[in-house]
């Protein structure tokens, strides 16, 4: 029965899809990180149809860029944008990291959390605009929101906190640190299998980013934030999304695939 809240209580934080509402609990936390890569495959699968549905009544790319840059804030309702619009923020500001952390706090949006969205709106479009709708490309696609919640947890449950306090430290509090890194390390392992089995070299690209992202992602929210939080989390699912989607066109171009 804990499996299942958890379950339904990660869909229930992270996304906007209608579950069961349940009272929060630490003991149902426990496993809650486990299933935030499940919310991945939905957006995977939506996004999949979308481009079968693009293909199906021959509209044009800017159709289908449009379609693949809103899917995701759909289903989730722009909970990890937010985290990066905070970030940005916080990064604008060039101050020390006790500052920043007030900054993260804050739930206004400033300038540069506008400018830094609208950028990174604008970027993830203009990719989606060159993207090739072929079943491997389509199937690499929907594995990028997986591997990203995948590695967000990893680096959720595993790297140090900045506070005591918010979201983030009650899922490392409450975590069942050593069983839910297990499941998402094999989550991503098997979601990487995926990405080599449908293209190699695409895969091998992407994957190398993946680790690039995580190892960044540590030093970047220790060295400037003191560590993890809620917000970076988010903002480093969102960029990691982002760079993926990246390589996958670039390589699929050099390619020629």
């Amino acid at each position: 029965m804990t499996i299942i809240k958890s379950l339904v209580m990660a869909f229930s934080c992270f996304s906007r899809i209608p579950v069961p509402q349940l009272k929060w609990d630490p003991k149902s936390m426990r496993f809650m990180m486990c299933f935030f890569p499940f919310i991945g495959i939905v957006i995977g699968l939506i996004c999949w149809f979308w481009c079968w549905l693009v293909e199906t009544l021959q509209f044009n790319s800017f159709i289908l860029a449009c379609g693949l840059c809103v899917i995701p804030v759909l289903i989730t309702g722009g909970i990890h944008l937010d985290g990066l619009a905070d970030c940005i923020d916080a990064q604008a500001s060039h101050a020390d990291p006790q500052r920043k952390r007030e900054i993260l706090k804050d739930p206004h949006s400033g300038a540069f959390a506008v400018i830094g969205i609208t950028s990174y709106m604008l970027v993830f479009f203009a990719f989606a605009t060159q993207f090739a709708p072929r079943w491997q490309c389509i199937f690499l696609l929907a594995c990028i929101f997986t591997a990203s919640r995948c590695l967000s947890g990893i680096a959720t449950v595993t790297f140090p906190t900045s506070s005591s306090q918010g979201m983030l430290a009650s899922f490392h509090d409450s975590a069942e640190k050593r069983a839910s890194l297990i499941v998402l390390v094999v989550e991503f392992v098997l979601c990487a299998t995926c990405m080599v089995w449908a293209q190699p070299l695409c895969a091998a690209c992407m994957l190398a980013v993946s680790v690039l992202s995580l190892l960044t992602c540590y030093a970047f929210a220790k060295t400037q934030f003191g560590g993890m939080s809620g917000d970076i989390a988010g903002a480093f699912l969102q960029l990691t999304e982002l760079a993926l989607f990246i390589c996958l066109v670039i390589a699929w171009k050099v390619l020629g695939l």
